[in-house]
């Protein structure tokens, strides 16, 4: 750090010129936690704090987060060690501030391979509370009642014991005493045999009855006011999340010569989940909202995004009012008097990259950078602290030979990078080193391929150099850091082994050639290797204006089963203000579009996809790809004529996508109610068209569940034996609406293993089936049934599918006409009629009358059913009146 002060200050004249160290040790992580841990304690210590609040913000956490291998878990382990006992504190980290106020760390790892779940989370944080030497009454009975119904007959001490968390613990050989002793406490004060721990059947009763009556023979836990809720509420995992509130409001009872202050530490965070997959983080961050008390410290690669207002609904509480100390940019590189509490470690995020900028040069209190040249440095750095410094230092050697530095003479990457790079490698390693610049990640063998050698000796030396990352997710385990990357891409290399525009030229089409391979020869059809290879493969094809290719049956391929991971070209024109600029860039807006329909309105994937068609850039055999999903975005908008349009189009052609478009044909005929034609199109579908679904989705319609539900079952098992997981999905959730109508018992399992298979896809339409069908299972019994629709009326509202509106209000009216509600059903039909009244779906209307056993207005438009207008209604009104019998209502 010295030597790097000392450069500055000799590489100008000009003593008015303030240069700031900006590269620091973990003494500035320390200051962070010390300074957070203190503002803290103020606030607990506070006179307005309430342990009980769950609407006011949280300033409770405090992040260390960046690249694999910076050091997060030591300093993690360094935070523990010091805050447990001094004289485990390095020497340059000073006494925090707040060592009047005992504190007692507990430091969690959630790696994979610890094998953490969320139950050793809480069990850990209660054995360190043990410490204290004090029951937590509220917490221990509301554990105990889960324990008993999670592990029957399995004593929570042999638990304990057996999985080594005893061990970690001095005091944990005291956590059976202290549990025991609040159990008995309660138990006799209810005049129950035994404890409550061993009576939990009656006496868990009894004591939320006296909770709710606020008896003085339970004073002492009549103030937690959540706690008789908790103790009625399932005892299941979801429930296990909110029981560190009770865990909070017990350490806030006792009294504050006694008391410490829990320091959580979260380590290897990321392994928690990816930014799709958040339950085990949404349970995490329950904790944390749930005990203000208790600070946290949270290491891991990535930021915590709770302080972003998109994830509503993912999480419970998120946007930057509920957690002001996380929102991004709010946080600084590591100084102790940082408002944010977010600090990266390792590679600069922009954010960070802007302040060390504006603080490590700077005159009279200003940045001497301009705004414009920090942009462009931030923007070539990709977060390198090195390439940062020697931004600056170029900066003053301009200003040396009297220029004012410009934004242009910072937009090239610095060929001294490079000779870092290669200065030590073998001409091999630096052939191979070029070769895979050309990708975002390799492997191995994919190394050897791309670079056109032999032998894998360079590859293996390669990846053992400092400047490969490794990362364990992914198809290909390394990627060069994207600076030194950028750097061998495009700086000028004056090395002698230095490639020309045609080697590069000759090494991305080896690099095409081998991705190919890499696709072709996965027999497995893992589709995190389709992915891989389109994505790098439609980069390459950019870049030196390849032939499409393989690319185009990868395409397919990738359509093919409904599963959409996102793709996206670094660079690409996306916006439909610059549009397609190359046949790669139109196939990947192509696919962008078509994946992205699931996240963004029907009507976005329409304009978008029409453009690529206007624009007449789609290879021919690719035209009808772009073709039969704008009609399926059409037909969901309610365009039938459109829609309709665009699948005869691509019927007729024969291609691929002949038979989708065939199914596509019978579903118009379904929503028009011609359900013979429908029915007339399924034979001639087979497995490609999804013969069975479209079966199945006729058959419900007419109120046949029992056809339906065989049509799903055998779509699942055909689904099943070609290993199409996104249509295994689709299908489950279409049976699980079909079984929800006559059999609520079984629908339970049909939506639980429809949530299941749903999850690590993105199926929008799907999950909102699944839902309403969730809907139709407590037709007639759950009062709330109202309100959960229209919660996912607003659902349905952002996504565009006009169709699921008047399924959902359909499942309404089964509702009403199950409690023979009749103002609300007919209010419900009236609504009904508005959302079909564009002609698709209008007989969901007669279903409607059907259902509560009405006669049709005149003037109703009627629908073409396969046995009759009178068989199907017979069937309805008796799926009806079989739930009235299920709940025990007179007929």
């Amino acid at each position: 750090m010295a030597g790097r002060d000392l450069r500055t200050l000799f590489s100008t004249n000009d003593q008015s010129i303030c240069a700031n160290e900006a590269f620091t040790n973990r003494q500035a992580q320390w200051r962070a936690v010390t300074s957070c841990l203190a503002e803290h304690i103020r606030h607990v210590n506070s006179a307005g704090f309430d342990v009980e609040d769950l609407e006011r913000s949280r300033r409770n956490v405090l992040v260390f987060h960046g690249v694999g291998g910076i050091g997060k878990s030591t300093l993690s382990r360094k935070i523990e060690a010091s805050l447990a006992r001094s004289e485990h504190r390095p020497a340059q980290w000073e006494s925090p501030s707040h060592s009047e106020d005992r504190t007692f760390p507990v430091r969690i790892d959630l790696a994979r391979t610890s094998g953490a779940d969320f139950e050793s989370v809480i069990l850990t944080i209660r054995l360190a509370v043990a410490a204290l030497g004090r029951p937590m009454p509220a917490f221990d009975l509301a554990l105990r009642r889960y324990w008993q119904h999670n592990h029957p007959g399995e004593p929570i001490e042999d638990y304990l014991r057996r999985g080594g968390l005893f061990s970690r613990f001095s005091a944990a050989a005291d956590l059976p005493k202290q549990m025991q002793s609040a159990l008995g406490d309660v138990a006799q004060a209810l005049l129950l045999p035994g404890t409550v721990g061993g009576a939990l059947g009656h006496g868990a009763g009894a004591l939320v009855r006296a909770l709710r009556e606020r008896r003085h023979s339970v004073r002492a836990l009549a103030g937690c006011t959540r706690l008789a809720d908790l103790l009625e509420a399932d005892a299941d995992l979801d429930s296990l999340s909110f029981y560190p509130h009770l865990l909070a409001w017990d350490l806030a009872q006792i009294p504050a010569a006694k008391s410490a202050l829990p320091v959580i530490l979260l380590d290897t965070f990321e392994d928690t989940g990816d930014r799709t997959h958040r339950d085990f983080e949404r349970l995490l961050q329950r904790v944390v909202w749930l005990m203000p008390n208790v600070f946290f410290v949270v290491t891991g690669r990535n930021r915590l995004q709770w302080a972003e207002a998109s994830l509503e609904g993912q999480l419970d509480w998120t946007g930057p009012d509920a957690w002001p100390g996380l929102v991004p940019g709010d946080a600084a590189y590591g100084r102790p008097d940082a408002s944010g509490h977010q600090i990266l470690i390792g590679d600069f995020s922009p954010e960070d990259c802007e302040d060390y900028l504006v603080r490590r040069l700077s005159r009279d209190g200003q940045p001497l950078l301009d705004e414009s040249v920090r942009q462009i440095i931030t923007e070539r750095s990709h977060g390198l602290p090195l390439y940062l410094d020697l931004a600056v230092m170029r900066y003053l050697e301009l200003r040396r030979v009297g220029r004012q530095p410009q934004v242009t003479d910072f937009d090239h990457d610095f060929p001294a990078l490079i000779a870092r790079t290669l200065s030590d490698l073998t001409p091999e390693e630096r052939h191979v080193l070029r070769s895979v610049s050309l990708l975002s990640a390799f492997s191995v063998p994919l190394a050897t391929q791309v670079a056109g050698t032999n032998h894998d000796a360079p590859a293996l030396r390669l990846i053992e150099r400092p400047f490969i990352r490794e990362s364990v997710s992914g198809v290909w385990p390394f990627h060069i850091h994207d600076l030194i990357r950028s750097a061998i891409r495009n700086a000028d290399d004056a090395s002698d082994d230095r490639w020309s525009q045609q080697d590069w030229q000759r090494a991305a089409e080896r690099a095409f050639q081998a991705l190919e391979s890499q696709w072709r020869e996965d027999v497995r059809g893992d589709r995190i290797v389709l992915v891989g290879c389109l994505q790098q493969g439609l980069l390459l094809a950019r870049d030196y204006n390849l032939d499409l290719g393989w690319l185009t049956a990868a395409a397919y391929e990738y359509v093919g089963d409904s599963v959409w991971e996102p793709l996206a070209l670094p660079g690409a024109g996306d916006t439909p203000s610059c549009g397609p600029r190359t046949t790669a860039d139109t196939l990947v807006e192509t696919l962008s579009a078509i994946a992205r329909r699931q996240h963004e309105h029907r009507e976005r994937t329409v304009g978008r996809l029409s453009a690529v068609l206007a624009s007449e850039s789609l290879p021919d055999e690719l035209i009808e790809l772009a073709t039969y999903y704008r009609a399926k975005a059409q037909r969901d908008l309610g365009l039938t004529d459109d829609a309709r349009r665009g699948m005869e189009r691509v019927a007729s052609l024969g291609g691929r996508l002949s038979l989708p478009a065939q199914r596509g044909l019978a579903h118009l005929n379904r929503l028009s109610g011609d359900f013979p034609a429908a029915l007339d199109v399924v034979a001639s579908l087979g497995w490609e068209g999804r013969r069975h679904r479209v079966e199945g989705d006729v058959w419900w319609v007419q109120g046949d569940m029992e056809r339906a539900e065989a049509a799903y079952l055998a779509g699942r098992s055909e689904a099943e034996d070609h290993g199409a997981i996104g249509e295994v999905a689709m299908v489950q959730a279409h049976l699980a609406f079909a079984t929800s109508f006559f059999d609520p018992p079984r629908a339970d399992d049909e939506l639980d293993l429809a949530g299941r298979l749903l999850s690590p896809v993105s199926l929008r339409s799907n999950e909102m089936t699944a839902h309403i069908a969730a809907l139709i299972r407590d037709a007639g019994f759950a009062a709330d049934l109202p309100d959960r629709a229209a919660v996912l009326y607003s659902e349905i509202g952002v996504s565009g599918i006009s169709y699921t509106a008047a399924k959902l209000q359909l499942a309404l009216c089964f509702h009403h006409a199950v409690l023979d509600a009749r103002a609300d059903l007919t209010a419900g039909i009236t609504r009904l009629r508005e959302l079909t009244q564009a002609g698709f779906y209008a007989y969901y209307v007669e279903i409607a009358h059907f259902m509560a056993g009405l006669p049709l207005p005149e003037h109703t438009t009627r629908a073409t059913w396969i046995d009759g207008e009178q068989r199907t209604r017979q069937r309805w009104r008796d799926l009806v009146m079989a739930r009235r019998d299920h709940i025990g209502l007179a007929r």
